[in-house]
């Protein structure tokens, strides 16, 4: 779900700008969520690493939502010209785009104003307007799992995967419903300056940094018996021993179960196998080890748990689109820059 490392405003001429497009009948909450999560991340010398604007497809004025009050926007279109990122909250209030999956006038007007090169990202069903203006043909994309066979009827061209809490595709983003804008806009965060950025925004904002599995955990489902065996227990002893060889019976055993019990319960609980879940804590712990210690690549492989620099080197490409040498020279750019134990940069 990764489209690789950017450092949007590492040239140091202003903070990478970050245009919210508010439209009618949108959702309060969805709103707030990128100023909050762009809003705090700092440089060492604590300037803003993010300026965060918001506008109407109108002149500036009142924009309705789908609760008991309107808010006011300061800026009209204009201002998507100047935009790094343009960000589409979801709203309750689309008429033809998502009934004929077409844009309205002034729609298509405002979306017209993106600059070439700029990134998009839509959170839940925001999605339906990128997909309208065509920036989601032919990629893959996601939206909230309640919608997504409706989205997948009207823009045939989209490859929807409802599974997954967001999708990274390059310079196209899109997220789940609601909270999952969270998870997608602290995504942008942590591939925009690292693990340590987003991981300090987490915390200030009293959320997990990455959350685990994807939207299949949320569907509607049976109550299961309160008294049921979790597998929360084996989750924590396997964060306490990543840099060791962990295998399924280890980690079925921690909750006394059989290994296709455990493998039932894990799926259930966290929306992704134990194999796949177990990969991307060791990415994470990877990129961790990466940004803020003066480990040796093959000292972080090992401590992640992969095991051989070559390993880790295939996971890092597979999730992130860059070598581990790579990685560290975008997020530590004094560290000094060698070789792997395979003879490349």
């Amino acid at each position: 779900m990764s489209g690789g490392i950017h450092r949007p405003g590492s040239e140091g001429l202003r903070p990478h700008r970050v245009v919210v497009l508010a439209l009618d009948g949108l959702l309060p909450f969805e709103l707030g969520i990128p100023h909050r999560i762009f809003g705090r991340p700092r440089d060492a010398r604590g300037r803003r690493l993010y300026e965060v604007l918001t506008c109407s497809v109108r002149p500036p004025g009142p924009v309705r939502t789908d609760a008991d009050f309107t808010v006011h926007v300061e800026n009209g279109p204009e201002v998507l010209a100047d935009a790094d990122t343009v960000v589409v909250p979801a709203s309750y209030e689309l008429g033809p785009v998502f009934e004929e999956g077409v844009l309205t006038p002034e729609l298509a007007d405002a979306l017209g104003r993106v600059r070439p090169g700029a990134r998009l990202a839509a959170i839940c069903t925001g999605g339906y307007v990128l997909a309208a203006a065509g920036h989601l043909d032919g990629r893959r994309a996601t939206t909230h799992w309640a919608q997504a066979e409706h989205f997948q009827r009207l823009f045939p061209k989209v490859r929807v995967d409802a599974d997954v809490l967001f999708v990274d595709d390059g310079d196209v983003l899109t997220s789940a419903g609601v909270a999952a804008g969270i998870d997608l806009c602290l995504h942008m965060v942590r591939r925009d300056h690292g693990t340590a950025v987003a991981n300090e925004v987490a915390r200030r904002t009293v959320v997990p940094p990455h959350r685990d599995g994807g939207q299949a955990q949320y569907i509607q489902r049976p109550v299961p018996d309160p008294g049921a065996s979790t597998t929360t227990t084996a989750r924590a002893w396997a964060l306490g021993r990543l840099h060791e060889p962990i295998q399924l019976r280890d980690m079925a055993e921690q909750e006394a179960m059989s290994v296709r019990t455990f493998t039932r319960r894990f799926r259930e609980e966290v929306g992704v196998s134990p194999g796949q879940w177990l990969t991307r804590q060791r990415v994470e712990r990877a990129r961790q080890l990466l940004e803020s210690t003066e480990l040796s690549v093959d000292q972080v492989a090992r401590e992640a748990g992969f095991g051989t620099a070559q390993s880790m080197r295939q996971h890092l490409q597979a999730a992130l689109g860059v070598t581990p040498t790579a990685y560290r020279r975008t997020f530590r750019p004094g560290f000094p820059q060698g070789v792997d134990n395979a003879g490349r940069c």
